[in-house]
Order: C-alpha cells, then sequence, then structure tokens
C-alpha cells in the first residue's frame, strides 16, 4: 500500500467471554466491571471511536449481554453509530469468526481485532500498527519482549529446565489484519475443525500469512484477575499515587578540527568537529544518561563502554534506543524529552526541529513531549572558546505501581 493510501479499517471487539478468573460481581463478567467511573468494555471502546481509520466497528458479546453492553454503551465518546453487534460462540474463535462475518459486506480493506479487556489502548499504539498496515504488511502483532526468566515444569510441579528467553515476545491485542486474508484463515480453520488457536496470530501462521512484530505497549494489559480490575481503576480513578521520576544527564565533548558535529542524530556542517569513541553526539549522550537514571541502570558508559572497539564510530541513536527500552521492559512511559545544548557555534535553531523529531522518533513519543533548546557561553570558558560543545538533558518517566 502507497505512503498516501487511506487505511479503512473494521475493528473487532471481543466481549462474549465470562472471564472466571476474575471472579463473580454484581456487574457482570469482567468488561462490564467499572473502571474509573465506567465499564472496562467502553474505555476500550473509546479507543477506537477516536481513531479515525475505524470505519466500522463489531462487538462481538454473550447472547445473555444485551442490556449489559446497552449500558455500557451509554457512556461510550461520539461516533456510536459506527458500532454494532454481533452473538459470540462457545469459543473466542468461534467469536472472531462471527465478528469477521459481520464485516464481509462492509468494503473494508483492513482489521484490528482487540480483546474487550484491554482497555489501555492508545493512540500512539494505535499509529504504530496504522504505520504498519500503510507499509505493506498483512499482518501486524503488537508485542512485547518477555524479560523474565521462563521456567519449565514437569508433571510434579517441579522445574524441569530453563527456557531462553531470547526472541520470545508476549503477544498483546489489537491485532491487525489485511481483511479478505483472514477472513480466509478463520475460515479455512472452521472447515478443517481446528479450534485450538490461542490468538487470531496463530491463525495467520497457521495459513502461511506472515505476521510482522512491532512495540507493544506496557500500559496495554489485559485485564483477567480481579486484582487487575481493582489496579485499573485506581489508575483510572486517580487514587494510587503515580510514580513519576525525573533523571538528568549531562555530557561534553572536545572540539577539533573536521567538517562538522552530530547533535541529536542531525550532522551540521562546521568547520570543527566532535572528538569520541562514537559519533560524540553529545546531545543523545546527555539524554542517554537521564533516561538510565530514572530507573537506577547506570550510564552510557556501564551499557557501552569506550574501550569496546565494536562503538567506534557507532550511531548515538543506539545508545538512546537501547536506554528507551531499558526503561520500558521497567514499566516505564517516558513522557518528556529535554536536550539543552550549549555551543557557541553552529547554530542549532535551524535545525530544531528536525532535532525535535528524531528524538521523537527514537523514544517512540509524540512531538510535542520533545524539546531542544540551544544557548552560548557567552565566549566564557572552554565552551566559550570553542573548545567544546556541551548538552544538558531532563527525562520524565511514569512507572507502573509494583503488582
Amino acid at each position: 500500500m502507497g505512503e498516501n493510501s487511506k487505511l479503512s479499517c473494521g475493528v473487532i471487539v471481543v466481549a462474549a467471554g465470562r472471564g472466571e478468573r476474575a471472579g463473580s460481581h454484581p456487574d457482570g463478567p469482567k468488561q462490564y466491571r467499572s473502571i474509573g467511573g465506567k465499564p472496562v468494555i467502553t474505555h476500550t471502546l473509546d479507543a477506537f471511536l477516536k481513531w479515525s481509520p475505524a470505519q466500522d466497528i463489531v462487538v462481538v458479546i454473550h447472547p445473555d449481554d444485551n442490556e449489559l453492553f446497552a449500558n455500557a454503551l451509554v457512556q461510550a465518546s461520539d461516533g456510536k453509530a459506527r458500532i454494532r453487534t454481533v452473538m459470540g460462540g462457545s469459543t473466542r474463535q468461534q467469536s472472531v469468526l462471527a465478528g469477521l462475518e459481520a464485516l464481509a459486506a462492509s468494503g473494508i480493506t483492513h482489521v484490528l481485532i482487540q480483546d474487550a479487556v484491554r482497555p489501555f489502548v492508545d493512540a500512539t499504539l494505535l499509529a504504530r500498527i496504522e504505520a504498519a498496515l500503510a507499509a505493506g504488511n498483512h499482518a501486524v502483532l503488537p508485542a512485547i519482549a518477555v524479560t523474565d526468566t521462563l521456567k519449565r515444569a514437569d508433571s510434579d510441579g517441579n522445574i524441569a529446565g530453563t527456557v531462553p528467553r531470547a526472541g520470545l515476545f508476549g503477544a498483546q491485542t489489537p491485532q491487525a489484519f489485511y481483511f479478505t486474508s483472514i477472513l480466509d484463515a478463520h475460515r479455512r480453520a472452521a472447515a478443517d475443525g481446528r479450534n485450538d488457536f490461542s490468538d487470531d496470530s496463530a491463525i495467520a501462521e497457521w495459513a502461511g500469512i506472515p505476521v510482522r512484530l512491532i512495540e507493544g505497549a506496557v500500559d496495554n494489559v489485559k485485564l483477567t484477575l480481579r486484582k487487575d480490575i481493582a489496579m485499573a481503576d485506581e489508575r483510572l480513578s486517580g487514587t494510587a499515587l503515580p510514580d513519576v521520576r525525573t533523571g538528568n544527564g549531562y555530557d561534553v565533548h572536545q572540539l577539533v578540527p573536521g567538517d562538522g558535529v552530530t547533535l541529536c542524530g542531525i550532522f551540521l556542517p562546521h568547520d570543527q568537529m566532535l572528538s569520541g569513541h562514537s559519533d560524540a553526539d553529545v546531545a543523545l549522550h546527555a539524554l542517554t544518561d537521564a533516561l538510565l537514571a530514572t530507573c537506577g541502570a547506570g550510564d552510557i558508559g556501564d551499557h557501552f563502554p569506550p574501550s569496546d572497539p565494536q562503538w567506534k564510530g557507532a550511531a548515538s541513536r543506539i545508545f538512546l534506543e537501547h536506554a528507551a527500552q531499558i526503561v520500558r521492559d521497567k514499566g516505564g512511559v517516558i513522557m518528556n524529552a529535554d536536550v539543552s545544548l550549549i555551543a557557541e557555534a553552529p547554530k542549532i535553531g535551524p535545525c530544531r526541529e528536525e532535532m525535535r523529531k528524531n528524538l521523537a522518533d527514537m523514544l517512540g513519543i509524540s512531538l510535542d513531549r520533545c524539546s531542544v533548546k540551544a544557548t552560548t557561553n557567552e565566549k566564557v570558558g572552554f565552551i566559550g572558546r570553542r573548545e567544546g560543545i556541551a548538552a544538558i538533558a531532563t527525562a520524565t518517566v511514569v512507572y507502573r505501581s509494583p503488582e
């Protein structure tokens, strides 16, 4: 699909389950429990009602839940005319197929399949999925790399071995597909009597559809247990104290004769260059340290020692993206990145917006959360004498409360 092509997407929200592991409750199954003053499913629907490519939203519900769903829909955002319901089957797989069949005549090109009990899907994740579909991928799976050590148990409940976690990911929803491909795969699976697939990407794999992994979102959790619902309610009600952390970083590199400097990943022609083992990007080095500081993960030298020859001339983007992944693996959401450059020359102003865009891309956050500023040292000190460039960076990260 071309870069300027507009996606026409259907959305299937799977809400026919009974949610036994969350226990019984007067509000009904877990998708109808209240968090932040609204049912779980209402929060989920709101995310897609605000997402412009969603042309048609089908909610697959249990036959006993018509009234519960009608009450949940009352509290949803504008655009509810796009929502319709179909009845689900005895398994999730049957319910998804019912949703796909309901969309068969809608003319959509793609479909997103979402668990009703993932109420924290956000616009940033949907934008990543949209971009991956627009790039021509037939199936897109948001996922988070496994960080816990995995153990295999024997029949007696003892450890039978350790499972290497390299290359292992935890799958999330929404999972996105070229519509006709996933509809055909589901129909074939049903015809073959296959009802053992754990999710829709597994059916796509079985059908020979290549599935593209993209970065999921740490906050995009599935509410499974009673405590999950209680924690979600705390988060949305503001009763839990947010774990907001700020980290600072500072770096300086010497200027030597050369043809230009790299700052925030942008090369600026100049009659000097910055001396360093990598590309000497003081801005990204300082911001890397700031991110690592928010979770006590040391500094850039601990992760990328200058004595290691593999980092000679390396792009500092590698360092910053590594620090951002460490933050995410520890449950952090990057809220803000601010870099101040201190230099007599070259001029930063003409490249400021491009630098901000670079930071937003490297960190996976919106442009309005990235700031780049510059000042001179009024010709005072080593910076004033054009012997070096310094950078000060601040990062703000919100971490999930421990379970």
